[in-house]
């Protein structure tokens, strides 16, 4: 019998305010797929992006206008997006769970290890970012949310609060090229170890050839493989999302396509569940950097979520996903 195909808007409260230099939230609103053949059904989430052009209700009307789909390999007719992401990971969780076999085992990859993520500190006032550096300074690496005016400042807090934790930052393309010029020396000395997107994935021409003491990785600027190109000799490191490439199959063929080119690799995420993050910790084996920290800024999870001891995230259990 044909596949069922549903899609499913949920919301999951957040632990908190959640501020990047694009705005704030209090929840995160997802998506979530499941294609059932009447027997075994799969599952898969994903998490609709403004900056994208896309909204919870055009998702699910992309959902449900994919044409016959059985197989991941048919979800690739859709176009990349969040969209493609919750169709193609829930395919490759119904194979799973027809053929009693995990979806690393499918794919004729390495069984998945532990790995240790990033947690994010969100876009607040110094004060408040030194105290929530001091709450997670246990942890090994922490990423900052900046943009603009105040950078330093905020840095300097974190950096007082959690004097031993390796520093990311996201400037979420709120940054010039003189910002960049200017602070990189500076945010060296503070021990911070690269600075993802800080120009605007359109404007950032500007990289090109630039001394880059303090590396570089491309977010907005790098959705599939097609971006690649791109990107040489702009960026030193990409970061990889579900939700950009549209899914498992393509993410792990932009990975190592990426890796062929020089790119270092970071894996991440939108703020969703332990669903979503759950087939990116396959993407994630042997990244430079791991941030699917998703589920720890969430106030609620999914019934059987992902297990993390601390900042280290163990990979699903069938009863979750793959």
């Amino acid at each position: 019998m044909p596949l069922t195909l549903t899609a499913t808007p949920e919301t999951f409260p957040m632990d908190g305010t959640f501020t990047i230099s694009r705005g704030s939230r209090t929840e995160a609103r997802v998506v979530t797929v499941a294609v059932t053949d009447g027997d075994h059904t799969g599952h898969g989430e994903c998490v609709p992006y403004a900056r994208y052009g896309e909204t919870v209700e055009s998702v699910i009307a992309q959902v449900e206008a994919a044409g016959p789909l059985e197989t991941p390999r048919d979800a690739q007719t859709m176009p990349a997006g969040a969209a493609r992401n919750a169709v193609d990971c829930a395919l490759w969780d119904l194979e799973a769970k027809r053929s009693g076999e995990p979806v690393w085992q499918l794919l004729g990859l390495p069984e998945p290890q532990p790995v240790t993520t990033a947690y994010t500190l969100s876009l607040e006032t110094p004060d408040t970012m030194r105290a929530r550096a001091a709450e997670n300074a246990h942890r090994p690496l922490l990423k900052i949310k900046l943009g603009g005016e105040g950078d330093l400042e905020r840095l300097r807090a974190v950096r007082s609060g959690a004097p031993d934790a390796t520093l990311i930052i996201d400037a979420n393309e709120g940054w010039t090229p003189e910002i960049y010029a200017a602070l990189a020396p500076e945010l060296m000395s503070l021990g911070v170890a690269m600075v993802e997107q800080p120009l605007p994935a359109g404007e950032d021409e500007a990289l090109r050839g630039m001394e880059r003491p303090l590396p570089v990785c491309a977010d907005e600027a790098c959705h599939d493989r097609t971006s690649l190109p791109k990107l040489v000799g702009k960026y030193d490191m990409i970061n990889i999302k579900l939700d950009k490439t549209g899914g498992l199959t393509e993410a792990l063929a932009l990975r190592d396509e990426a890796r062929e080119m020089g790119f270092r690799i970071m894996v991440g995420c939108m703020v969703g569940t332990s669903l979503a993050m759950a087939p990116a910790l396959l993407v994630a084996q042997g990244a430079e950097i791991v941030d699917l920290d998703g589920p720890l800024l969430l106030a609620k999870d999914r019934e059987t979520p992902l297990v993390f001891a601390g900042s280290i995230v163990y990979p699903p259990v069938p009863a979750l996903w793959g």
